[in-house]
């Protein structure tokens, strides 16, 4: 049985089609990069998955239910979905926040008990933002907030955890840390799809990439297999070398700088 299934995804913002006929099957827990040009499709297709956007056509199955046929807890209990950014007006501290991630398993007006405060601490302690328990999450950084958003994620124990670009507000050492946190929960049985940008993350850390082009998937596989010079050509308009890591042996993708006219200053 498949883990998700999307079949036949059509999507348009008013007139404009965004996602075009997606069909997408993954049968196994790992962790699935997605790449592609602004405008492909990247983050509609991951809020389609996680129903936050309902399709104009097509259908997404978790295991063999369709998610049309999930309450808002069962959904929050299978998937979690942490956006590029996420406003709050209010002056929500940290643990409270990451805290909502429980709200999926409890009744109406209940109190969290202590295997919820359990939850709540092991997130933020691997994400490192146990530190900011008691801090507003309005006066956090860009970077600090995506590290609470992913906790509260992780708050939820979902299934699948479905990230839009969860490091580009990151420095390079907590870009690592998040996608190596990431790979772990693959390993531990969590189906993790993320939405990346930088290509050399996503073949460092995913098991198998979806590169998307004007609305569609026009390559999927592992990143030997569909990382060559034609495909980053056609999603990306940009001339690259393909280079291999000489320790992962996996494919490196270095632009290729053209000559640039000289000119005067005057």
């Amino acid at each position: 049985m498949a883990i998700l299934q999307v079949k036949k995804l059509h999507f348009s913002y008013g007139k404009n089609k965004v996602l075009e006929g997606i069909d997408l099957t993954i049968d196994e827990n790992m962790m699935v990069g997605i790449i592609g040009g602004n405008g492909s499709g990247k983050s509609t297709l991951l809020k389609n998955i996680s129903g936050y956007l309902k399709p104009d056509s097509g259908n997404v199955f978790i295991g063999n239910r369709n998610i049309k046929d999930f309450s808002i807890k069962e959904k929050a209990r299978h998937i979690a979905y942490v956006p590029q950014e996420i406003p709050f007006d209010f002056e929500f501290s940290c643990y409270d926040l990451v805290m909502m991630g429980r709200m999926p398993y409890l009744k109406r007006f209940e109190k969290e008990g202590e295997k919820d405060k359990t939850i709540v601490r092991e997130a933020m302690e691997i994400t490192n933002t146990w530190i900011f328990k008691e801090k507003s999450i309005n006066a956090l950084s860009g970077g600090e907030r995506q590290r609470v958003y992913i906790a509260r994620a992780l708050a939820q124990r979902p299934h699948i955890l479905l990230m839009d670009e969860p490091v580009s507000h990151l420095d390079i050492k907590y870009q690592i840390e998040i996608l190596t946190l990431a790979k772990e929960l693959s390993f531990k049985g969590m189906l993790v799809i993320a939405v990346l940008h930088d290509i050399n993350l996503a073949c460092q850390f995913c098991d198998q990439i979806l590169i998307m082009k004007e609305g569609k998937i026009m390559a999927a596989g592992t990143p030997k297999k569909i990382l060559n010079t034609d495909n980053i050509k056609s999603a990306f308009s940009v001339d690259v070398e393909l280079l291999e890591n000489p320790i992962t042996h996996i494919p490196y993708v270095v632009p290729r700088l053209n000559k640039r006219k000289k000119f005067k200053i005057v």
